[in-house]
């Protein structure tokens, strides 16, 4: 390593699975990291809320219960945030701007919520915010939407980013298994957590969705922007109904501007075609599919969350920002200057599914393509199996609006004929 070399100090706030990886590869390859950097990367401390723990390959004289005097130290030039949550995360990051420091970042509840306030802060201390991590794990996606596309128009993302109900509904897939049960071996094998609500209510598929959404379309967008819908509610008959249709479900984060020029963002279950991309996507894969006029269609596949994975992500950044802070520049900020309104999902246009029971007498599909045709929705395909005295229809739609989806279903729900509404499941890809 040349004697010459810039050093670039580094101070890290949390040491758990990813922030444990991000020190020992800096440990571990810290004079190629510094060769590729142009500048010699120093770790110097690392903030932690147990010294006792230990911590495979990380130097335990690194350690300090102080995060604040990490984020005020005069010596230290670059922040990797790791430690997660969004309140103590979006203080510790603030201070260290004021004090000169650049961010390397994979919290993405913290940029989903409070991205353009770090922004502004960012850009008041003439430092970087970077946070490749932050979506997608490995799978470099954020800089391509940033750098690589700045001079096309991106026009829809479609991607699945949560490996956790990747996971499960690739075993329902597969297995013909429930939910429940399937969701409880995740938990075993350490894809879900205790408490998986995060992944399966479509929080954090959300969060990422409208990171890249704000970065896609050039305005802040934010997780309130996002409408969001879990998997909880996805049953093995749902799964059994895709597959005689060629089809799987996934839960989709969606960005896409509408024809008037807004931006709808919604995260929620959707049928996909086999032979669509991201239906091959399995386990605890994600996956992004990105339409741009010029571009055509690209996807970035790959691992999309774990240690190694998110550390790799998180090792760029810190090369690309080292490499900025000892040439004395600054990287991309935030584009918002396109400042799109949000469309509301009652406004969004798709195909849907609608799977009911019925009385089996005679006149039934006439009343029940009576309520679709009352609302504006047009009927795509009827398929109807006789259970004794009920019978099972399965309705898939044309294109329609949320809002008169939502009002046909109201109405179905209230006639007599109608025993129950089993499930509405939104049909993306080609039409039926």
């Amino acid at each position: 390593m040349s004697p010459n070399l810039p050093i670039i100090r580094i101070g890290m706030l949390g040491c758990g699975v990813v922030g444990s990886e991000v020190a020992r590869l800096l440990a571990q390859d810290q004079e190629e990291l510094s060769a590729r950097a142009d500048a010699e990367l120093i770790l110097k401390k690392i903030a932690v809320r147990d010294l006792s723990l230990v911590r495979p390959g990380v130097d335990p004289a690194l350690l300090t219960t102080d995060a604040l005097s990490i984020v005020t130290d005069p010596e230290i030039d670059l922040i990797v945030e790791v430690m997660g949550g969004i309140d103590n995360a979006r203080e510790l990051i603030l201070t260290a701007m004021q004090n000169g420091k650049s961010i390397v970042t994979a919290n993405k509840a913290l940029l989903a919520r409070d991205g353009a306030a770090l922004y502004t802060a960012a850009d008041k201390a003439d430092v970087d915010l970077y946070y490749e991590a932050a979506v997608g794990g490995a799978i470099p996606i954020l800089r391509p939407l940033r750098e690589s596309l700045v001079g096309d128009h991106v026009t829809r993302i479609m991607g699945i980013v949560n490996g956790t109900t990747n996971f499960i509904l690739t075993k329902m897939d597969e297995e013909g298994r429930p939910f429940a049960e399937v969701l409880a071996e995740a938990q075993i094998l350490g894809y879900a957590e205790a408490d998986p609500t995060a992944d399966i209510e479509g929080f954090d598929a959300a969060a990422k969705a409208a990171i890249l959404a704000g970065l896609a379309f050039h305005t802040s967008v934010t997780d309130a922007d996002v409408y969001r819908e879990g998997i909880t509610g996805i049953t093995a008959k749902d799964v059994e109904v895709a597959k005689s249709m060629n089809r799987v479900i996934k839960l989709l984060a969606i960005a896409e501007l509408t024809p008037d020029d807004q931006i709808s963002v919604r995260v929620h279950p959707a049928m996909i075609p086999r032979t669509h991309p991201l239906a091959a996507v399995r386990n605890a894969y994600n996956a992004v599919f990105v339409e741009a006029e010029s571009a055509g269609e690209l996807m970035f596949y790959g691992r999309g969350a774990g240690g190694a994975p998110t550390a790799s992500a998180i090792l760029g950044d810190v090369v690309e920002v080292a490499r900025h802070i000892a040439s004395g520049a600054v990287g991309y900020g935030e584009s918002d200057y396109a400042d799109r309104d949000i469309a509301t999902i009652s406004q969004v246009k798709t195909q849907y599914l609608i799977r009911l029971f019925v009385a089996d007498k005679p006149g039934v599909l006439a009343g029940i393509a009576n309520a679709f045709s009352s609302e504006d929705v047009s009927i795509a395909t009827v398929r109807q199996s006789g259970l004794g005295a009920d019978a099972e229809l399965i309705v898939v739609t044309h294109r329609a609006s949320e809002a008169a989806l939502d009002a046909t279903v109201a109405k179905l729900s209230q006639m007599d004929m109608v025993r129950t509404v089993e499930s509405v499941i939104r049909v993306e890809g080609a039409d039926l």
